[in-house]
């Protein structure tokens, strides 16, 4: 599903080139749940965008689902950003004037979708997140752990094939972040592919397989 091949993303600082990531190597199949663990400024943030299509390597290639990412155009990107892939991150990022139903609503509408049908897949990934219940609160209206089951519903609306969460527990008291592991979990029995990106090792193990970043170098270790 996800191949990167010799990726490197570089800036430049003054006269040095800074290699954010530094010739990396990663393969994700399908159905996969995948943990990419390293300290703060490793370089995670950076395999996070390449692998959302937020943004392009400077040399190397990124492979998705056997297509060469450099043959889209950035409305073939948008649309996989959209369709594809199902963003959970660490900020929840809702807009809090909207209802948490409002917020899992928006990216359906980018698809045109018909009313009927946004509000069943709405209310049918808020259950999926045990939600349902809490569909006309605003964000400030809700716990942290909560906000991020939004977060999820809103991923899940789309029916992506690749879940790609960035620090999802990261603002959570460890009781909620292990609520919301358990939501992961189940959405990796029902098939899906996650790849979750954390600095917090705990969190990591629970993945079938981890690989680590360290100074933009990508290697993988065993998980245990």
């Amino acid at each position: 599903m996800i191949k990167l091949q010799e990726v490197s993303k570089i800036y430049e600082m003054g006269d040095d080139r800074v290699y954010a990531l530094d010739h990396a190597n990663m393969e994700i199949r399908e159905g996969e749940f995948v943990s990419i663990v390293g300290p703060s400024g490793s370089g995670k943030s950076t395999m996070m965008n390449i692998i959302g299509c937020l943004d392009t390597a400077d040399e190397g290639s990124y492979i998705l689902d056997g297509i060469s990412i450099e043959r889209y155009s950035e409305k073939e990107l948008a649309k996989i950003r959209n369709q594809k892939i199902g963003f959970i991150f660490q900020n929840f990022n809702l807009l809090p004037r909207l209802t948490a139903e409002e917020n899992v609503e928006l990216p359906l509408i980018y698809q045109k979708l018909s009313l009927q049908e946004r509000k069943h897949r709405v209310r049918e990934a808020m259950e999926q997140v045990e939600l349902s219940q809490r569909m006309k609160h605003r964000p400030t209206e809700l716990s942290g752990g909560q906000q991020q089951r939004v977060a999820i519903a809103r991923a899940l609306v789309t029916k992506p094939s690749l879940f790609l969460a960035d620090e999802p527990t990261g603002n959570l008291d460890s009781r909620t972040g292990q609520e919301i592991m358990e939501l992961f979990h189940n959405l990796h029995e029902a098939g899906n592919t996650i790849v979750l990106i954390t600095h917090d090792r705990q969190v990591a193990e629970e993945a079938e397989r981890k690989i680590h970043i360290r100074d933009g170098k990508v290697r993988e270790v065993e998980v245990g």
